[in-house]
């Protein structure tokens, strides 16, 4: 239950990508305007994460997740009504706020049920957001060939619902743990704010800050190659298929050969890629889309799965105070990069990004002087 909640609400947030070229069509808003509309729905979800986890430790986690996964179904439904830019904010803050639940309440649980093996079960977890990730834009974008956007985003709300539905009915109740247990093999002891939690949670905002800031854009360089709404939408398909095969390989890597190692390996790699899709023409670069995609989310999967290792405090809090900063970021990022394209245009915005990425190999070889028995194999 778990993997589909998180499906379903990575599903919803990347979905975004798919619909902004059609909104700055439609409502005529330039990049950095379309960035912060999508900054909307990720600071909604970033801030609400801590309170999110304190109140499935008071009402239950099944509890939590059913009601945000509705609350999101619902942000998507008054998105699908909005006429203006105004209500579709507002929806889309939202459904923003609703997929703010799932982070702290499945990785918890997923990190609890395996504890000190957690890191592969954590990678196959992030494995299925990936898939969500791919299907469902990609089910949107075909959607739209034959609908209107409006009604493309109703029916997602009814899967919303239905998904929350499912979740009330056939996840177990989740086990909470006691506050303050564990301890942080990799800092002072001092919980999430351990110098190796620090460096972890910076090295998750440049990675999460790069990849979210490249999705804003990717849309917009395929359509300048001259790819159609169909085409833009296969791309993105291709770049989450790609992710969810790198979450996987990436998080079984990362505990064989360290997560060092693997963070080089994807960041370095990541960079690298994204100059060669912004060079190359359309049909290349989208088959360059997939490999891409594998390194670009590869990243994460390992470092969700040295946050039990790093933390302090319980699970849930580690994870909450973890997702909080790189969704925050997530949100925060495309809009300056949104505000560096309108400046120079969509491709100097894009080399940025790929210099992001490229800022986390510093902090990588730093936290291996810090915590290196958090990241060894």
């Amino acid at each position: 239950m778990a993997g589909l909640a998180h499906a379903l609400h990575d599903g919803y947030t990347d979905t975004l990508y798919v619909l902004l070229p059609i909104w700055q069509l439609e409502f005529g808003l330039g990049y950095g305007r379309l960035a912060l509309m999508r900054g909307l729905y990720a600071g909604a979800m970033a801030s609400l994460q801590i309170s999110s986890g304190r109140l499935a430790a008071r009402i239950g986690g099944r509890t939590v997740l059913t009601a945000g996964t509705a609350l999101a179904a619902l942000g998507y439904a008054l998105a699908g009504t909005s006429a203006g830019v105004v209500g579709l904010s507002l929806a889309l803050l939202l459904a923003g706020a609703g997929g703010s639940v799932q982070h702290p309440i499945g990785a918890g649980a997923v990190s609890r049920a395996y504890g000190a093996l957690a890191r592969g079960p954590l990678g196959l977890y992030n494995f299925g957001g990936d898939l969500g990730k791919a299907a469902v834009p990609a089910a949107i974008s075909l959607a739209l060939v034959a609908t209107p956007w409006r009604n493309a985003l109703w029916g997602l709300a009814l899967v919303g619902l239905g998904v929350s539905a499912v979740v009330l009915a056939a996840m177990p109740a989740l086990p909470s743990e006691p506050t303050g247990t564990g301890g942080a093999r990799g800092g002072s002891g001092t919980g999430g704010h351990s110098p190796g939690f620090r460096l972890l949670l910076g090295i998750g905002m440049l990675d999460t800050g790069a990849r979210m800031g490249l999705l804003t854009f990717l849309p917009f360089l395929l359509r300048e190659k001259g790819a159609p709404v169909g085409t833009v939408g296969l791309g993105l398909a291709a770049v989450f298929l790609g992710g969810a095969a790198g979450k996987a390989a990436c998080g079984w890597l990362g505990a064989r050969v360290g997560v060092l190692r693997t963070v080089l390996l994807t960041e370095g790699a990541t960079a690298a890629l994204i100059l060669a899709v912004l060079v190359l023409p359309l049909w290349p670069a989208m088959a360059l889309l997939p490999v891409l995609g594998t390194v670009l989310n590869g990243t994460s999967s390992v470092l969700y799965g040295t946050v039990p290792e790093l933390r302090g405090g319980s699970t849930e809090s580690a994870f909450a105070l973890f997702y909080t900063g790189v969704i925050g970021a997530g949100a925060l990022a495309p809009v300056a990069f949104g505000i560096l394209g309108d400046a120079t245009g969509a491709s100097w915005a894009t080399v940025a990004t790929g210099a992001a990425a490229l800022c986390t190999l510093p902090l990588a070889l730093l936290l291996a002087r810090v915590a290196p028995r958090g990241l060894s194999p």
